[in-house]
């Protein structure tokens, strides 16, 4: 794909479907319904967001190019009935799904995806798929790894409108890749002639900094041609988190470890935060109250414990839980709860088997200092002594922490009382970080019910 087109692209499938899709829950509402209320709008935010997270994974715009319509409307359908069944859940898990007309649901499921589906097809139309000749010329300065995955890549995809000539590099043939499927065309001296005989619209430049001399007189070179040169940087040596593109000073960086939640994905993810932590705190109350009660009366001290724990970015925050022991630590040394413990209350354990305990932790979710799913936060003592032990263990603090967290649905909840335990822990952290989305989040929230249900590993 034309790097000019990604912006684009990313905007369409962000944001103008999951507008459309909004827009028909409106005018449906409007027309079959009798008017908008606040249970349409809290209708319209929950699919806005649901809809954005699915569609960029089905990705229907892929198929722009193919010419083949039936497949757009496939990939449409797909990730509009995903959205429905979510959609459903939600609704019949909360119990709002009673609030709505069945006749506006019932319009706005079949009209949306009639109306997705014009859309994309007249895109379609639009940004037709273009002649060999039309497509932009690329040749390559670089034949490594790094740069055969380029040019791999852009053969594969279907949607692509770029054509490689081929690659230009210095090293010996013993040296290069084995898998190029494209030619050699010459050394680096030989670019600035053959990019102004084949009118070549596009440079990639794969080369690494000890090239710089001679990337610089090819730079110099290339000045009376109109060709657009890109540099492909080997990032691919680095542990990479939510690697982007950015600007800092009006300088371009790229940044190779970044925290998922910014821009937009910052956005989806607060207000899912609050809409989540609402609705459990409203239909929970009557629980946390009980909860409260029973904590007061079997055993001497506060209902709630408090504890400080790493927030974002590594900063000290407090976080409220159910006090299930009989001791409140929160110094220099933690001891962490063991199956039997015997500092535990009368109901500490029942409720900490349950996660019970955790109850009070949406109320950090509403302050903003915590999130319903992240990383489990550890108590600081816990931080400094790991973050010595544990490479890479402080990344995981590119997320606000979590009431519940990817490693604690693949069998990691409670006790840690190995190094390997931890470490483990720390990879499924950090495999979130670099995979997170709205969908992770909501697959996540499912597991958690489902292992609090089995009572495993909760001490």
């Amino acid at each position: 794909m034309n790097v000019n087109e990604i912006p684009l692209v990313s905007f369409f499938e962000r944001v103008v479907d999951p507008l459309v899709i909004m827009g028909m829950l409106y005018l449906c509402t409007l027309f079959l319904g009798g008017g908008f209320n606040g249970y349409s709008l809290i209708l319209m935010v929950m699919a806005f967001f649901v809809s954005s997270s699915l569609y960029k994974y089905i990705d229907p715009y892929r198929t722009w190019r193919t010419g083949q319509m039936w497949k757009v409307a496939r990939d449409v359908v797909l990730g509009w009935l995903l959205t429905l069944t979510v959609l459903a859940l939600i609704g019949v898990c909360s119990g709002m799904l009673v609030h709505y007309d069945r006749n506006v649901l019932l319009a706005w499921s079949v009209g949306t995806p009639l109306v997705l589906m014009l859309g994309h097809l007249t895109v379609l139309k639009l940004s037709s798929t273009p002649l060999e000749g039309q497509k932009t010329s690329v040749v390559i300065i670089g034949a490594n790894d790094v740069s055969v995955r380029f040019a791999t890549t852009i053969n594969r995809h279907e949607s692509q409108v770029m054509a490689v000539h081929g690659y230009f590099d210095d090293r010996a043939d013993e040296r290069r890749p084995a898998n190029m499927a494209h030619p050699m065309l010459g050394r680096m001296a030989d670019v600035p002639a053959y990019v102004r005989q084949h009118n070549i619209k596009m440079i990639v430049i794969s080369q690494p900094i000890s090239a710089q001399p001679r990337i610089m007189t090819l730079l110099e070179e290339l000045e009376d041609t109109t060709a657009s040169v890109y540099f492909l940087p080997d990032i691919y040596i680095f542990d990479l988190m939510q690697a982007r593109f950015a600007s800092l000073g009006g300088m371009p960086v790229i940044g190779i470890r970044e925290s998922p939640f910014t821009g937009i994905n910052s956005m989806i993810k607060r207000i899912s935060d609050i809409v989540l932590a609402l609705i459990i705190q409203i239909l929970l109350t009557p629980i946390m109250l009980t909860i409260a009660l029973a904590v007061k009366l079997t055993s001497p001290g506060p209902v709630i414990f408090r504890q400080r724990r790493y927030g974002l970015y590594g900063e000290q925050i407090l976080v409220y839980k159910f006090r299930s022991m009989t001791v409140a630590e929160d110094g220099a040394k933690v001891v962490q709860a063991t199956k039997g413990d015997q500092r535990l209350t009368k109901i500490g354990g029942f409720l900490r088997r349950t996660s019970l305990d955790e109850l009070p932790q949406f109320i950090n979710v509403l302050q903003g200092r915590m999130s319903i799913v992240g990383p489990r936060p550890h108590a600081v003592a816990h931080n400094e002594q790991y973050r010595k032990l544990i490479k890479g263990y402080m990344l995981r603090h590119k997320a606000k922490p979590g009431i519940t967290g990817w490693a604690q649905v693949n069998g990691l909840r409670g006790e840690t009382d190995t190094l390997e335990k931890m470490e483990a822990r720390i990879q499924f952290d950090l495999d979130y970080l670099r995979n997170w989305s709205l969908l992770l989040d909501m697959w996540i929230i499912v597991r958690t019910v489902l292992v609090v249900l089995k009572r495993d590993n909760a001490h």
